[in-house]
């Protein structure tokens, strides 16, 4: 049994998925697909023309006012939450999952229902197993994030795994980032630099999630995989509204056109990574390292794979202490990849994960 209440019942759902109804979004932007030189261009551009970002002064850190106007101007939502995560959360509930809300985020001052969070569990959670927590959507705007982790759940080597181990998902842990295709949360502030432990988490996504898994009691988590994306936006408008917004210089870099992962520099698990990468190369290509052998501004540990202080980052990954953690990075803009294939990309990835830690570990099925 989970150690925790499941609480809420399938109408606590249908409430839900009531709330959002009402909303009735225009069609989903969608990116072109571009290249990896194209992507840089445009950050090398603005940086050689000095162009400044849209909202605020140069050098000058953001006030509440100068945040304020960035909600508004992204405010109007580009696709459904509802139709695209909460419906076929919904749908997974029967004799194979449990479906749990645990929170919700206060965005619509006229409707408090309109972001509900929920998390997925696999049935007869036993705490004599070892326990796996799937995250996706900590970035909203990183859709095979959210669609690879229900993808996830709807294969059926999750059931299989389930036979061994635990396994919790928190398909969308950004609501109002996936329907503005938004980094940030409302506030302005990045979720996945917010899993503090040691003080409130500054992002009400990651104070939820926390709160969530502190609930649950797992006294050790074996895996946590955090699925993500790395986008041509980044360079174009992310990076660059980060700089805006804490007073900084924007220095312009190179997305890498295709697949690669972040592990822990304290616990890094070269075989977890390389097992991770091995698994997604069957669906779609890896990164390939810059001219000065990094990806993102960091050294490669091996083919795909760099490696980060997570715990001082404040990254999801980090939140649970896990003994594999591992953070997916998929490219959804090269023209090599479609967004089908990012989503099996994602689930490759945690397949490949858990094929590996199963074996590793002596796990039986």
């Amino acid at each position: 049994m989970l150690s925790h209440s499941l609480m809420r019942t399938a109408s606590c759902v249908s409430r839900a998925l009531s709330a959002t109804r009402a909303f009735s979004p225009r069609a989903p932007a969608r990116r072109p697909p571009a290249s990896r030189a194209s992507s840089t261009a445009v950050a090398a551009s603005m940086a050689a023309t000095k162009r400044p970002y849209p909202i605020g002064t140069p050098g000058v850190p953001w006030t509440d006012d100068e945040k304020k106007q960035w909600r508004a101007s992204v405010e109007s939502p580009s696709r459904s939450y509802q139709e695209e995560v909460l419906a076929k959360i919904e749908a997974l509930r029967g004799p194979n999952f449990d479906v749990q809300r645990y929170g919700s985020l206060p965005y619509d001052e006229s409707d408090p229902e309109r972001f509900p969070l929920f998390a997925v569990f696999t049935k007869a959670w036993d705490e004599t197993r070892p326990s796996v927590l799937i995250t996706g959507g900590v970035h909203g705007y990183e859709t095979s994030g959210v669609q690879g982790a229900l993808a996830f759940l709807n294969s059926p080597q999750c059931l299989n795994f389930a036979k061994v181990m635990n396994i919790a998902v928190a398909p969308c842990v950004s609501p109002w980032g996936y329907e503005r295709v938004q980094r940030w949360n409302a506030e302005a502030v990045d979720p996945n630099r917010s899993f503090a432990k040691s003080a409130p988490p500054p992002a009400r996504e990651a104070a939820a999630l926390m709160r969530l898994v502190n609930e649950l009691g797992v006294k050790s988590w074996l895996v946590h995989i955090d699925l993500h994306e790395t986008t041509d936006s980044d360079e174009s408008e992310f990076r660059p509204a980060k700089a805006a917004r804490d007073g900084e210089d924007y220095e312009p870099d190179v997305v890498p056109d295709g697949f690669y992962c972040v592990a822990d520099s304290k616990n890094p698990q070269p075989g977890f990574q390389k097992a991770i990468i091995d698994a997604v190369r069957l669906v779609t290509h890896i990164a390939p390292p810059d001219a000065n052998g990094n990806i993102i501004g960091e050294k490669i540990t091996q083919e795909g794979v760099i490696e980060y202080p997570l715990d001082d980052l404040m990254l999801c990954a980090s939140m649970t202490g896990a003994k594999y953690t591992s953070t997916s990075e998929v490219y959804p803009d090269s023209p090599n990849a479609s967004a089908a294939e990012c989503n099996k990309a994602q689930v490759a990835c945690v397949v490949g994960a858990l094929e590996y830690v199963v074996e590793k570990e002596g796990l039986r099925r």
